[in-house]
């Protein structure tokens, strides 16, 4: 009996252990869902986790869906994470919603950000020897701007936008004016020009993908004008197999904007068509000043690109393009732009190491005086460039890339600044390589020359450039960045600084002058920059020494104004970025740069530079299954200045001018509804902040005013 009372225990014993052994492996569920980004596309790799419990997980497959086993039956946090997007977390419990989908948003502070720009070879930020700043989509986003103009303002200090003679658009890029920083469209020029600026209003943020800057000269690899910096903006391709997005955005002063997207891929053929309507009436700032009155104006543009892939390593690109604008600068006579614009691209990737790139581009640009009376159009401004380029890539295994390529274009201008209104036209050819070298495992060294001829008077350049970079890696301690650069710039005199001859409004003459000489200058660059997972500091100092600038001052013997190379000036500075974004939801950003230019020999200066500039940025947001929210606080504040100015009756003498500075602040609230709905609120000048004397560089603001905008994505309704 005792034998078999112990054999019972034993055998209970036994049998209790075994279910305390295998009840947790029962207790258990399944979690799975889709990780994609605010596109829509699958994040393929991306991880998801269980906070607190080390060794599980698990990764994405190639259509960024997931399935992952809780161990247990209690409730858990689950994390989705993906390099260069956000971390999300999200509660799951045993008798909880099974799928789980996760939309990672994009982390502005990463540098994992592919770039082109700087290198004309893919590279991301943080493996680029060249120090570009990106403003993503997700930044235009969160800006509400309604234009490039104002989206630059608000994230780049050191960049002012104002008025030039007649309300035309001038920029100051810490010292360089218009004619001295290469705007692109995809890595394309653009035509066409008023008072040494390319129209800003072509420039439309629709369908932007992300936009790269790059600070100082970079004539190495796009020639000509880039003697300040390169401002590349580059647009989106169809990725899904159809895709249909509606916006629309009204304003003060009845300002309107309504967009259209649509695309489809499929199989070898893909497609996008964009569309975009703005417009804002005339308005009057009040009070007194250098205007009263801003021109209201109504601009329509279309945009298609087809890209046909006929094999995996064969792809072309056909593009076309169409805008117009209509400003209302006087009653009876309106002034009208338009410009008609096209490309055809082939990509051939020959084998793993080499590929090779052939373009063709067009653009045309013109402009008109529209009367009201008769309904006539008056042409009296039209420039057509052709360009051609060839690039070619070749990667020798892990020690470098060399890039080797060439342009041939022909500039022709037609422009009523000439005598008589006549044309002139001239050739450019160039050439350059590249050689991207990765000297050690975390030392980088990038060299570049290229030389370019103009047909006109037969000038040619050559412009060399040299970019080091040294960077540590520990997860832990952060990673540290150092890159220095050394890079020649150069400016060719345009057709019209040479050949100009116009009466301005009989005031006086502006003549062009054929013997002027290339604007040269030379920048050097240091920087260092550190990153750690959530935030990320960078500081640089700059110099650049510009001999020749080519510019107009008063010339006695002629009584006009003439184009002329100016004494040699120098520009000086430093910029600090700080960015951070926590998984909380909590972001700041903030920028600041000082700038110095002066002239070497004690000659007047005529610079419109503020030394003093600073942006920033303070935003909360949080997202759910079907509704998020961002809430950003944009502010940007420039320093006062005294410069020197013509003046009198005649413009023919200096006289010395203060401009105040000034601070304006905006406030954006954007929610993600439902499924592809999303709502702006915006209050712009939120202090309500209005100028005492409108100068053309003050804010053509008149207080405090107020946006919305609703964005439909149409295709991520029908998404399940």
């Amino acid at each position: 009996m005792r034998i078999k009372r112990h054999t019972c225990l034993i055998l209970l014993t036994l049998v209790i252990a075994g279910l305390v052994h295998i009840a947790p492996a029962q207790a258990q569920y399944l979690v799975s869902g889709k990780i994609c980004d605010r596109d829509g596309e699958p994040l393929a790799g991306a991880a998801v986790s269980i906070h607190g419990l080390k060794g599980t997980g698990t990764v994405a497959d190639a259509e960024g869906r997931y399935t992952l086993t809780i161990p247990d039956d209690d409730s858990h946090t689950i994390v989705a994470s993906f390099i260069g997007f956000m971390t999300q977390s999200r509660i799951v419990r045993p008798d909880g919603i099974p799928a789980q989908d996760f939309i990672l948003s994009e982390n502005p502070v990463t540098l994992e950000q592919v770039v082109v720009t700087g290198t004309r070879t893919p590279r991301t930020l943080m493996e680029s020897p060249i120090t570009t700043r990106v403003i993503t989509d997700l930044d235009i986003s969160k800006s509400d701007a309604s234009n490039v103009q104002d989206l630059l303002q608000m994230e780049l200090p050191g960049i002012e936008f104002s008025f030039s003679m007649d309300q035309q658009v001038n920029i100051n890029f810490q010292g360089f004016g218009g004619n001295s920083v290469l705007f692109l469209i995809d890595g394309e020029r653009v035509a066409g020009e008023t008072l040494d600026n390319v129209d800003y209003n072509r420039l439309n943020l629709d369908n932007v993908e992300r936009i790269e800057i790059v600070k100082g000269a970079a004539s190495s690899l796009y020639g000509s004008n880039a003697v300040g910096g390169v401002v590349n903006l580059i647009t989106k391709d169809s990725g899904k197999p159809w895709s249909a997005n509606l916006s629309t955005r009204f304003g003060a002063h009845n300002a309107q904007q309504y967009n259209a997207a649509i695309g489809v891929s499929g199989g070898k053929v893909s497609n996008m068509l964009n569309a975009q309507y703005n417009g804002i009436d005339t308005y009057d700032v009040g009070g007194q000043g250098d205007f009263s009155t801003v021109y209201g104006s109504r601009i329509l543009s279309f945009k298609d690109r087809l890209v046909y892939t006929p094999a995996d390593n064969l792809k072309f690109t056909a593009r076309a393009g169409y805008y117009e604008r209509e400003r209302d600068s006087d009653i009876l006579v309106k002034d009208r732009y338009r410009s008609l614009s096209g490309g055809l691209k082939g990509e051939w990737d020959i084998s793993d190491d080499a590929d090779l790139e052939v373009s063709y581009s067009y653009d045309e640009y013109d402009k008109s005086d529209y009367m009201t009376a008769g309904k006539t159009d008056l042409l009296n401004y039209s420039n057509v460039q052709h360009n051609a380029r060839v690039l070619f890539n070749y990667v020798f295994g892990k020690t470098g890339t060399l890039t080797a390529g060439g342009d041939f274009m022909n500039d022709y201008l037609m422009s009523y600044q000439f005598e008589d209104g006549g044309s002139r036209s001239q050739i450019t050819a160039d050439g350059f390589v590249q050689f991207d070298w990765n000297a050690f495992r975390n030392f980088s060294v990038i060299g570049a020359v290229r030389y370019d001829w103009f047909s006109e008077r037969k000038l040619s350049s050559f412009a060399p450039k040299l970019g080091l970079m040294y960077k540590t890696e520990d997860e832990k301690a952060g990673h540290f960045t150092f890159r220095g650069s050394y890079a020649k710039g150069f400016r060719a005199p345009t057709l019209k600084e040479m050949y100009m001859s116009f009466d301005m409004a009989s005031i006086f003459m502006i003549y062009g002058n054929p013997d002027l000489q290339p604007e040269v200058s030379h920048n050097f660059l240091l920087s260092a920059e550190y990153f750690k997972r959530h935030f990320n500091v960078t500081v640089s100092g700059f110099f650049n020494m510009v001999s020749d600038g080519i510019s107009t001052v008063w010339n006695q013997e002629l009584r006009g104004m003439h184009y002329t190379n100016m004494a040699p000036s120098n520009i000086a500075g430093a910029d600090l970025t700080f960015s951070m974004r926590l998984p909380c939801g909590v972001g700041t950003k903030l920028a600041y740069t000082y700038t110095k230019e002066y002239t070497t020999d004690g000659s007047p200066s005529l610079s419109t530079t503020r030394p003093h500039s600073l942006t920033a940025r303070i935003e909360y947001g949080r997202e759910w299954k079907n509704y998020g929210f961002d809430l950003a606080l944009n502010g940007r504040f420039l320093s006062p200045f005294t410069t020197n100015v013509y003046s009198g009756s005649d413009y023919t003498t200096l006289a010395r001018q203060h401009y105040p500075g000034y601070t304006i602040w905006k406030l954006v609230l954007s929610q993600s509804i439902w499924k592809g709905i999303r709502l702006n609120l915006t209050v712009d000048n939120l202090f309500n902040y209005r100028p005492k004397y409108y100068y053309n560089n003050s804010p053509a603001t008149v207080g405090t005013t107020f946006a919305a905008g609703l964005a439909i994505a149409i295709e991520e309704m029908f998404e399940k």
